[in-house]
């Protein structure tokens, strides 16, 4: 309802209609956002990266056509995915790289520096810490944790592992995310740590399923998993199968 004083809406009535237009949108986009599909999200960074590789190659514009050719997308499907979020083509030009790549930066909250860390430094781990295309979306491993004395004092890529028990400061250095690359059995007290001291998402490389808070998202990947799924797709017979013993698995599962 209106209040006016000599027809006029008062500065209390108006600050009311703001704060409520602001909530209503806000309630909007939420509600919005919360029906895109976890594949239209998966996907969105993949867009990220042809667009980022697109303008190295001095490109300032891109049809869905040739990102779906780059990326390996059907262009449908790049426009459906794209229209949840808005209009950003421009017919009979295509889509502008540089603000495609920075709207897409905002959805997935990557235009600001993300800071992560690294649970577990074995072999995967260490792998981790050296691959350098975290930096290209944004993310950084700042922090480094392990259980092994022989490993904490150590720098890998400029980062020190620190003992595991030093977890508990995560908070007060302003971290938010996490990589799990612990063994099956450390996994899930990991997580639940990592969720205690305030980090919000966490990429699993652990082989098993672990639980969160609903607060905490977890995206797990199980590399051994992934990797049995390719022979279903390969023709048999060929000359690098070799029946497995009848007794059964010969290695255990970490």
């Amino acid at each position: 309802m209106w209040l006016t004083v000599g027809g006029y809406c008062t500065y209390s009535a108006c600050v009311r209609l703001v704060n409520v237009n602001a909530i209503t949108n806000g309630v909007w986009r939420a509600m919005r956002y919360r029906k895109i599909p976890d594949e239209t999200v998966r996907r969105l960074p993949i867009y990220l990266r042809g667009l980022l590789l697109s303008a190295d190659r001095g490109r300032e514009h891109l049809s869905s056509q040739a990102l779906a050719d780059f990326v390996g997308v059907q262009p449908g499907q790049i426009r459906k995915d794209f229209s949840y979020f808005g209009d950003f083509g421009i017919r009979g030009v295509g889509y502008p790289i540089e603000k495609l790549a920075r709207e897409i930066k905002r959805i997935l909250r990557l235009d600001v520096i993300r800071k992560a860390a690294l649970v577990g430094v074995g072999d995967l781990g260490t792998a981790l810490l050296a691959y350098p295309g975290f930096c290209g979306y944004g993310l950084g491993i700042v922090a480094a944790f392990d259980i092994d004395a022989d490993k904490v004092g150590k720098v890998v890529n400029g980062v020190r592992i620190e003992d595991s028990s030093q977890i508990d400061t995560l908070s007060e250095r302003g971290v938010c995310l996490a990589i799990v690359a612990v063994p099956r059995t450390a996994a899930q007290s990991t997580i639940d740590k990592l969720a205690e001291v305030g980090v919000r998402g966490i990429l699993n490389f652990a082989p098993c399923k672990v639980v969160a808070p609903r607060r905490v998202k977890v995206i797990s990947l199980d590399i051994a998993m992934e990797l049995a799924r390719l022979p279903y797709y390969m023709p048999t017979g060929g000359a690098d199968e070799h029946p497995m013993a009848s007794r059964g698995p010969r290695h255990r599962v970490s």
